[in-house]
């Protein structure tokens, strides 16, 4: 364990004894038994949940101090759980994982009142390092940054988005042709 983990494990205590909690929300349990058990050698009371229902229970019953979220769950959607959470105190900080990353989605979240979005795989340490974060802090410049088409892509998904995913109505806002939206959004990300 690096000294700044075991330093910031120190910091973890909350002053009267207890330990932190913290709300694991994912639908992959290897993935989410694997994390909790990391996350619970950091100091944290770790609780589990594998669908949005099972979260939205977990966070009426007792409102976390840290949660981690999926954002695609087999029964709808993790901002919900994020929504929630937010509504119920707005000092839980939420961090968002997802496989299928986004602008806009990333965008939503933070709104919504996520700390971070973290595309999947993450590890334990880029969780825990997103959970600790200091929210003033900017976040260092990317090591590889997306490519112009990349950001063009994230741009249309975000007006997609927008607009309730209305191919038309995108077009006409993009001001392209709706079959050549069509074929862009039939396409995979670039890198």
């Amino acid at each position: 364990m690096s000294d700044t983990i075991a330093q910031e494990k120190l910091t973890l205590d909350s002053g009267d004894g207890t330990m932190p909690s913290l709300l694991l929300l994912d639908d992959d349990r290897p993935f989410l038994q694997r994390l909790g058990r990391a996350m619970e050698s950091r100091g944290f009371n770790v609780t589990i949940a594998e669908t949005v229902r099972e979260g939205m229970s977990a966070v009426k019953s007792d409102i976390p101090d840290y949660a981690v979220v999926d954002m695609r769950l087999e029964d709808g959607n993790g901002l919900d759980v994020v929504s929630a959470l937010q509504d119920r105190d707005a000092k839980t900080r939420v961090v968002v994982l997802t496989g299928y990353g986004n602008i806009a989605t990333a965008v939503t979240a933070v709104k919504l009142g996520a700390l971070d979005y973290l595309a999947k795989p993450a590890d334990a340490d880029d969780i825990y390092a997103a959970l600790m974060q200091d929210p003033n802090d900017k976040a260092d410049p990317p090591e590889n940054p997306m490519s112009a088409d990349r950001v063009r892509w994230e741009h249309i998904q975000r007006v997609y988005e927008l607009c309730d995913r209305n191919v038309s109505e995108t077009a006409r806002r993009l001001n392209m042709h709706r079959r050549t939206l069509q074929r862009i959004l039939a396409k995979r990300a670039p890198r």
